[in-house]
């Protein structure tokens, strides 16, 4: 039985998208557990090692999706694109945190998962490595707020950042913060 697991990164940032993953392992992995606790160049080498042995897929949400939905539904909607994006139909799917999306599968939501399911780990993992580089990306059609330093999240650079330039088009515009 095929065993998914879900987990965003982004909900705190002030910028760009939240972004979703859903895994489902092949084979066990050593050294998986909450991307947080991970240093960036460990997570980008379980990311690689994650990719090679799952089946796995990606979904976001837009900063606009997230001013129009809010933050949870932009989560929610996140992590269903990454379910129907997986190449193969998992058995159930388990969720990090309270909320599951609306989707017809088999579904728990469990909170912390991401510390003690390897599939949420896993999926914690690979969408904070892969939102990461996307920042670091777009940091050059956006010079001068630091992306690629802060990856949109609200650190004291980036207020700064944004009170000296205005928000951009990928602020998310209700967030507080941003709005002001």
């Amino acid at each position: 039985m095929l065993v998914a697991g879900v987990d965003e990164v982004g909900r705190g940032c002030l910028a760009g998208p939240v972004m979703a993953a859903a895994v489902i392992l092949k084979e066990p992995i050593k050294g998986l557990c909450d991307s947080k606790k991970l240093s960036p160049k460990k997570r980008e080498i379980l990311s690689e090692v994650i990719k090679k042995n799952s089946f796995y897929a990606f979904g976001i949400a837009t900063s606009d999706e997230i001013d129009e939905i809010n933050i949870l539904q932009a989560s929610l909607l996140a992590m269903k694109r990454a379910i129907i994006q997986l190449p193969v139909k998992p058995y159930k799917i388990l969720v990090d945190g309270l909320h599951k999306p609306d989707i017809n599968y088999d579904m728990e939501a469990i909170i912390k998962g991401d510390s003690f399911i390897d599939e949420i780990s896993a999926a914690s993992i690979i969408a904070k490595v892969e939102r990461d580089k996307y920042m670091i990306k777009i940091d050059a059609k956006y010079p001068g707020y630091g992306l690629k330093v802060h990856k949109g999240y609200g650190t004291k650079l980036h207020f700064q950042k944004i009170k000296d330039l205005g928000a951009s088009d990928i602020h998310r515009m209700t967030f507080k913060g941003v709005m002001s």
